[in-house]
């Protein structure tokens, strides 16, 4: 399923006091009053898992901030192998690097888990940076933080085998959605087996080999689209073992 535009389904007044809005990185640093006015220049959509909200080469024209529900963020090698780069939840945003470079998408995005999400037009962006120049200065700030957590995860991938990989990713997820119950950490990452590979960036048999060896040292519990971290130790020295020398 792909997403046509617009959809607006709610009223700005709805949006502008959505509190998942107003924490996000873009808003906290903003002056109230003028968070308030720019909440109100966005948009609120609904769209259900395996929606695709974007394509890698669409046009950059839209700002998106994950109100409820996961959004993966994905791209496409040579040989047409997709690599999932980041799960987004929310308070999340993506999509604002084009919206200030002017190209297209450089990886694609899709609803992994019943998503609201938050849109903002371009041209409303543009006309608000023009009139407000520290929202710009924000924006920049945010785009920094992803770029540095985008350059961590490349090396990750490149300098970590793939036990350390899967341990990593299992960490970053677990700060990300765990939720402690009974002394475990529930990460629902609401993934398919294949997408979770395409997470680690390893195969989809190499990684259900490694977490079913985790499994079996009672470091973790597999469930449906969902880890149960039962001991965080090993895990977090597995993962930093895992760095090639």
């Amino acid at each position: 399923m792909v997403l046509t535009f617009p959809s607006r389904t709610t009223s700005a007044a709805t949006v502008t006091a959505d509190p998942v809005l107003r924490s996000t990185d873009l808003f906290r640093s903003i002056d109230p009053d003028a968070a308030t006015a720019l909440a109100a220049e966005f948009e609120t959509i609904r769209a259900e898992r395996g929606t695709v909200l974007f394509a890698e080469g669409d046009p950059g024209d839209r700002l998106y901030i994950v109100l409820a529900g996961k959004v993966k963020l994905s791209r496409s090698s040579r040989d047409g192998r997709e690599g999932v780069m980041a799960l987004l939840g929310p308070t999340d945003h993506f999509g604002d690097f084009e919206l200030l470079d002017g190209g297209p998408r450089v990886v694609g995005a899709t609803v992994v888990a019943d998503a609201r999400l938050a849109v903002l037009p371009k041209p409303v962006l543009d006309r608000w940076i023009a009139y407000h120049p520290y929202v710009a200065e924000q924006l920049l700030r945010v785009i920094a933080r992803g770029i540095r957590g985008h350059r961590a995860a490349v090396d990750d991938r490149l300098y970590s085998d793939v036990p350390g990989r899967v341990a990593s990713r299992i960490i970053q997820l677990a700060h990300r959605f765990g939720v402690v119950e009974d002394g475990a950490t529930r990460v629902v990452h609401d993934l398919t087996q294949t997408e979770l590979a395409q997470f680690v960036g390893a195969s989809r048999e190499s990684v259900n080999k490694v977490l079913a060896d985790y499994a079996a040292r009672g470091w973790l519990r597999l469930e449906h689209k969902c880890v149960v971290i039962l001991d965080n130790a090993p895990l977090a020295r597995r993962a930093q073992h895992g760095r090639r020398r």
